[in-house]
């Protein structure tokens, strides 16, 4: 903040007026391509003076650049040019920026005669042949030691500042050609973050995204308005296009909204959120009255810019000294577009001179800020993603047994209802498979709980090889299985078989080298489709389960109604 304040110190000062001479621009042999010169300016209060009144009145010294603010509606500029060289010289005055203005006139004098004018109106839709794109250019033919005066009114709809430059034929076809081409880049980098945008709404589906989709548009259209991308690209002027400068209001309205959004300032800061509210209340307001008269409301634009910078940085400020991870980086994109806003604010009301930085402030604070945006968006979007895998994580190690990574009896109590309830929509066919380890307590006494667990898990890897993926296998607890089939009985009934054989055959070696064989019982029972839960398939399971121990272990029993199969 120090620093923008010394920047601003500067710029006021450097805009004093009396520091350039209002002097005549002495045109040589040489080549003339002049950007910076002295030229006189008079503000016309009345907006109704003719040119014999305005010469008659006290031109105060300026440069090349005027910027005046709001309060200078009509103004007239004065260039004295006289030729040096031995020839007669075809000069012509550029206008680069009078797209944004409502007309401009050109009045050629010499000794306070009128010898030509030229009037251009760019509230009227018509095309003009002294329009060049957005720039506004006068031919002029000056003989050898003639002295001349070239008298221009500008008249605006808001803010008054423009620049003149003076050429010879060549390097005014230079300076046409390569007008405009710098903005145009940028106006193609923001579009380039909108299509980068639209990737990240398809990945996240939050709002913010929408929101800074606005951002980019109203910026977009700013700039292009700002920097004369309509007028030089497709031939429209600012008069054309007049009301879309309320894109000055809600520009701004969207980047507080996107603070909100992105802070979750209603919920976690409510003193930050009542600030950023009160900000947003007043651009929204102000952004109405411009759908009504947009000049009045582009008057008190500037400063509401202002105040909503001063507003917004506090808030990010705040809320980056409360801890927030996301802050820093909206403090330091922010930054970036206060100094080169603010620069551009005080150019706009007249308060420094032009240069590249202050008279494109705004494009290039916007494009800064847009990045930092699209950056924070994406690491949003980062976090959001890396706690949505955590979340999963947790439900998963919720859902599942650590020693087998079986899904435990919660899981089963959950999706069970679930599958029963398709089941009676889609007649599908589910069987249900409860299994116990025989011996278990002896293998433990015997072995030891480390073999035990070894023997829990090999075979936990028999049912995943036995399971397909519709099936759902569960460690109920201890050495107790559920498997849960897509199945009808009899398919369920081979599959038990098959799981039954195979861990039959499987060796498990201890530490000691020493092979060790063990079997399981297996119960089966069908899902009945009518049944309200799992209840009676579990119990049916059960007590074939219970049946197969019976018949002497290592055995597989089918139940069907309550019988034996």
């Amino acid at each position: 903040m120090l620093l923008l304040m010394c920047a601003s110190a500067s710029s006021l000062w450097a805009s004093e007026p009396g520091q350039i001479a209002d002097r005549t621009i002495e045109v040589g042999e040489g080549d003339v391509a002049l950007t910076e010169f002295a030229t006189g300016y008079f503000v016309d209060p009345s907006q109704q003076m003719s040119l014999a009144e305005v010469q008659l009145q006290d031109f105060i010294p300026g440069g090349s650049s005027i910027t005046l603010g709001t309060n200078a509606k009509t103004t007239w500029s004065r260039l004295e040019v006289h030729n040096t060289a031995s020839h007669s010289r075809r000069l012509f005055i550029h206008h680069p920026h009078a797209y944004h203005l409502q007309s401009i006139n050109f009045y050629e004098t010499r000794q306070n005669e009128l010898l030509s004018q030229a009037d251009i109106h760019l509230d009227r839709d018509e095309s003009h042949p002294m329009m060049f794109g957005g720039s506004a250019v006068y031919a002029f033919d000056i003989a050898a030691g003639e002295r001349k005066t070239i008298y221009i009114k500008n008249v605006t709809f808001s803010h008054q500042w423009y620049s003149l430059a003076l050429y010879d034929e060549e390097h005014s076809k230079r300076a046409l050609v390569g007008s405009g081409n710098y903005m145009a880049l940028l106006v193609g980098m923001m579009l380039a973050l909108m299509i980068y945008n639209f990737f990240l709404y398809l990945s996240a589906r939050k709002v913010e995204n929408v929101v800074y989709a606005l951002y980019l548009i109203s910026g977009t259209i700013w700039v292009g308005l700002s920097y004369g991308v309509a007028a030089n690209f497709l031939g429209v002027y600012s008069a054309a296009l007049l009301q879309l400068n309320s894109n000055l209001l809600s520009m701004p309205s969207f980047l507080v909204l996107f603070m909100m959004l992105i802070f979750e300032t209603r919920r976690r800061y409510p003193r930050e959120h009542l600030a950023l509210s009160l900000m947003l209340t007043l651009l929204v307001a102000d952004f109405i009255y411009s759908l009504f008269d947009v000049v009045g409301a582009l008057k008190p634009a500037s400063s509401l810019a202002a105040m909503m910078m001063v507003v917004t940085f506090g808030v990010s400020l705040s809320l980056w000294r409360k801890g927030e991870p996301l802050a820093k980086y909206f403090l330091l994109g922010h930054s970036m577009f206060i100094i080169f806003n603010m620069s551009a604010v005080f150019y706009y009301k007249g308060l420094s001179q032009a240069n590249q930085i202050n008279s494109h402030g705004v494009g290039i604070g916007i494009l800064l800020e847009a990045l930092m945006m699209a950056f924070i968006l994406s690491y949003r979007i980062k976090t959001l993603e890396q706690l949505k895998a955590k979340q999963g994580e947790l439900k998963r190690q919720a859902n599942t047994d650590p020693m087998t990574h079986l899904f435990n009896r919660r899981y089963f109590d959950v999706t069970s209802p679930l599958l029963l309830t398709e089941a009676k929509a889609t007649g599908a066919h589910w069987t249900l498979l409860i299994i116990d380890i025989d011996n278990f307590k002896s293998i433990n006494d015997t072995y030891g709980h480390h073999v035990g667990d070894l023997v829990i898990i090999e075979f936990a890897a028999v049912l995943k090889q036995n399971q397909r993926p519709q099936d759902i296998a569960c460690r109920f607890g201890g050495d107790e299985f559920v498997l849960l089939l897509n199945c009808n009985l009899d398919n369920a009934t081979r599959i038990a078989e098959r799981i039954r054989a195979n861990t039959e055959r499987l060796p498990i070696t201890t530490q000691e080298g020493e092979k060790l064989h063990f079997t399981v019982s297996i119960g089966v029972h069908p899902v009945s489709s009518s049944a309200d839960n799992m209840q009676e398939a579990l119990q049916g399971a059960d007590a074939a389960l219970y049946e197969s121990k019976g018949l002497g272990r290592n055995k597989v029993v089918s139940r069907l109604n309550g019988s034996a199969a």
